[in-house]
């Protein structure tokens, strides 16, 4: 538990996914595939993102969903961050999002040691990395109380 006894639950999903994607880009433990500038998230989607630490923040809130609701694997973040998909003047359809994007952070962060495999299915959130995780939403939380 952090110092101050914040914990990542309390805090706004948007300031801890900016201020955690800000900690992975600063360790420089996430190694960037050569392919992150050049990649679609899904099939749904026209064009790559506009931002260029896109692959930080999507790291920085998958680990937030695993660390509030665990056993979450490959499948569920490929329909986590699905949408719809635009055909045109035919109907819109749900589509699922990138498998490998959500592979490759999920490897990388079992690297890193914050996520490992859960015996009943998909990622959990080691101590160490729930350590980390709530140091970080403390320090969030002393900055913007």
């Amino acid at each position: 538990m952090a110092a101050n006894g914040r914990t990542v639950q309390d805090l706004s999903p948007h300031e801890f996914v900016k201020s955690y994607a800000a900690h992975l880009k600063r360790s420089g433990k996430i190694d960037l595939p050569e392919w992150v500038d050049i990649v679609k998230t899904g099939v749904l989607k026209e064009l790559a993102p506009y931002d260029p630490d896109w692959y930080y923040i999507r790291a920085a809130s998958m680990v937030r969903k695993i660390y509030l609701r665990g056993g979450l694997g490959v499948g569920a973040f490929r329909r986590i961050y699905g949408g719809s998909k635009r055909n045109g003047s035919r109907p819109p359809h749900f589509c699922k999002s990138s498998g490998a994007i959500a592979r490759h952070i999920l490897q990388q962060l079992q690297e890193m040691k914050i996520v490992e495999i859960d015996p009943s299915g998909g990622r959990r959130i080691t101590s160490v990395g729930r350590r980390d995780l709530d140091q970080i939403a403390g320090k969030v939380a002393i900055v913007a109380p």
